[in-house]
């Protein structure tokens, strides 16, 4: 397998470090589970860890790799061990808020060219999340797919209805409906997966997305568990985040389903998912305008005249909310770390000097 299979293009090698890689090779990330890594490049698949350097140097959990990254890395023993010296260049980079009280950035994958939204027509579809994943994916700059699965347990009314409402709230065009019971719209989706280009599967538990993968590679090498019939929901099938590689050379970054999805730092995010009320936001007469009470407020005027959904309207006022809310507690947190490290530092190099 060449580096171009695994998705390595001409932006990659406009970005390499020559003299890194003069005592490194390339190979990209394809699977993580907490601090463990595996690594593939032209030699295979092989573990590998970060060196102490970069994990001394990592900021905050974007400087450490995630899946889909590339690196530059340093092989042992024969070429079945390897050590991360130093990541790529990204691309695109795929993050949310840590799950919790925490926060912090959670990477999801990097440098995917097209991110597929799944969602279930069931009890898990969910416009306002539907949203949120959008945010996440255009602040990112990558393509959306939305996929909506369990197509056979809906008439086909009650599909255009809901396709109707998610072309509306999402500006999609391209919208695959799908059943992995009756094999409808399997052909259609294994059609938009194209040689050498990196997907990332997005969804929550219990859509049925270790059934769509098993389907699409063609045997059952994911596990799948029963979905509780109380409220259509599955239990987490994929504890880590893996890249898998289909047939026609594409590539899948398989995740675990999210059951939170915060975001911040998400301005371009919103902006273009919220185009609309972006558009008609430029014209309120004061720019700290907060587009619920002030005077002169063009948003205000659009709902008062309904040209801009209330409902489209309420999420983007709750993710811009959150998403302030997130970055000034992620500002501070980034202080007290800085402030730590120093002190760490300077303590390293006291201790150093004393001796």
């Amino acid at each position: 397998m060449k580096l171009e299979d695994l998705g390595f293009s001409a932006w990659f090698q406009e970005h390499n470090d020559s003299e890194l890689l003069k005592s490194t090779q390339t190979a990209r990330v394809i699977s993580v589970s907490r601090n463990q890594y595996m690594i593939n490049n032209e030699i295979g698949e092989i573990p590998a860890e970060v060196t102490g350097k970069l994990m001394f140097n990592a900021e905050s959990a974007l400087d450490y790799p995630t899946v889909g990254d590339w690196v530059y890395a340093e092989y042992f023993d024969d070429n079945t061990f390897a050590v991360i010296q130093k990541l790529y260049p990204r691309k695109a980079v795929l993050k949310r808020k840590t799950p919790g009280k925490k926060v912090d950035f959670q990477l999801i994958a990097a440098n995917i060219d097209v991110a597929l939204i799944m969602q279930s027509l069931d009890h898990n579809y969910n416009l306002p999340r539907l949203e949120r994943y959008l945010v996440m994916i255009n602040e990112a700059g990558i393509e959306p797919l939305v996929l909506l699965s369990k197509l056979d347990l809906i008439s086909t009314d009650e599909l255009n209805e809901k396709l109707t409402e998610v072309r509306q709230r999402t500006g999609r065009k391209k919208i695959i409906p799908f059943s992995t019971i009756n094999g409808i719209g399997l052909n259609e989706i294994k059609g938009s997966l194209e040689p050498c280009k990196t997907y990332c599967l997005l969804g929550s538990s219990g859509v049925g997305k270790s059934t769509l993968l098993n389907s699409l590679i063609g045997e059952n090498i994911l596990k799948t568990r029963s979905v509780r019939e109380s409220d259509s929901h599955g239990r987490h099938t994929t504890s880590g985040r893996q890249m898998l590689f289909l047939e026609n050379r594409s590539m899948i970054i398989d995740t675990p389903g999210m059951r939170e999805l915060g975001n911040f730092d998400i301005e371009t995010g919103l902006s273009q998912t919220f185009s609309e009320i972006d558009e008609i936001a430029r014209q309120c007469k004061f720019s700290n305008c907060t587009h619920e009470h002030e005077k002169g407020c063009a948003v205000q005027k659009a709902l008062k005249d309904e040209t801009i959904s209330r409902d489209r309207y309420r999420n983007f006022i709750k993710m811009k909310k959150e998403a302030a809310y997130y970055e000034m507690s992620y500002l501070e947190k980034r202080q007290r770390d800085k402030n730590f490290g120093k002190m760490v530092k300077n303590v390293m190099k006291n201790n150093k000097n004393k001796s």
